[in-house]
């Protein structure tokens, strides 16, 4: 296990300044970390640097900053070169989900930095079991899940390998309260994690819905808003269903189950906009349709909202 490390001084890396990784630098550098942010590719440092700096200022005017936006930017540092990455305590891989791209960038960040360093991976869609194997020492190695905005959200998941040593998953896990997080440590291994299980078993029924003409997208959409919305930031599923009484889900439980769909491919209608490069408020295609004015107010008020709403959740600890 590597010794404790320091939860406000410590210097965290990341690597990959997509929209993910930049909204993770700009969430570390909100808790007093020093950052050193890497871009691996070719091109990508011009446009982080401003998509972080953007990040930044909203952050600030948000007061998420502990030490105010001047400081904040100086203590980030951004590179195309590995070696800069020496004196990191921890390291976050937030490339794309491509298992021989990631094995490559773990190869150069295993080569600079020390042995008992950190690595971790932002990824939700290969197994950690399956990454570590690419990393010198894999009980360092684990996984660190954020959510977009990560600067904002009060999630985090973080989850071990079948290798990983559970001492230094606990310390990250420590840290992470730092990071104004409620961070959830899955101690096992499995593919999805806890919250993708979750959300896509909610996405195949919502699909299903919508694909046997049951309901529009703008339907299910409310009914998920305005139901399971009105609940779930305060007390979670089983704690909602103590309060429903157990009784009452265990007869709908025992009605909707069976009736519920079990399709394993992606849906047509998704297929379709994914096979045309549509990338919803990204680039103003996806399954609604936006003007660039509306994609810019969505990505606002998301990042607005979400602030709004961990406050409000702070005002309802849990008991």
């Amino acid at each position: 296990m590597i010794e404790e490390i320091n939860v406000e001084c410590a210097t965290i890396g990341v690597v990959g300044l997509g929209l993910m990784g930049s909204s993770i630098v700009v969430s570390l550098l909100a808790s007093g970390h020093h950052v050193v942010a890497l871009a691996p590719i070719r091109g990508e440092k011009a446009n982080a640097k401003k998509h972080i700096s953007d990040l930044l200022d909203h952050a600030n005017s948000a007061g998420l900053l502990k030490k105010g936006l001047k400081e904040s930017t100086r203590s980030l540092f951004i590179s195309e070169d590995y070696n800069c990455l020496s004196d990191c305590a921890i390291v976050i891989e937030c490339v794309i989900e491509d298992k021989t791209i990631k094995s490559k960038v773990y190869h150069e960040i295993a080569s600079v930095v020390r042995p008992e360093t950190i690595i971790a991976s932002n990824t939700s869609a290969i197994p950690i079991s399956v990454l570590q194997e690419y990393v010198e020492k894999p009980e360092r190695f684990m996984g660190i899940h954020w959510a977009e905005p990560a600067y904002a959200t009060r999630f985090l998941e973080i989850t071990c390998g079948n290798k990983t040593k559970v001492e230094n998953a606990e310390m990250v896990y420590k840290m992470a309260n730092n990071w104004g997080k409620e961070p959830t440590l899955l101690r096992k291994d499995i593919r999805g994690f806890i919250t993708n299980r979750l959300m896509y078993a909610i996405y195949r029924e919502s699909f299903a819905l919508v694909e046997s003409g049951k309901a529009t997208m703008t339907d299910v959409d409310k009914a998920f808003k305005y139901g399971v919305g009105s609940w779930i930031t305060l007390m979670g599923i089983f704690k909602r269903m103590d309060v429903e009484g157990l009784e009452n889900s265990a007869k709908i439980i025992n009605s909707i189950l069976p009736v519920l769909s079990n399709k394993t491919t992606v849906p047509k209608v998704m297929q379709k906009i994914v096979e045309v490069k549509g990338r919803g408020i990204y680039n103003q295609s996806g399954l609604f349709d936006y003007t660039a004015e509306e994609c810019k107010v969505w990505e606002q008020q998301f990042a607005s909202f979400i602030k709004d709403i961990s406050r409000l959740a702070e005002r309802y600890p849990s008991i």
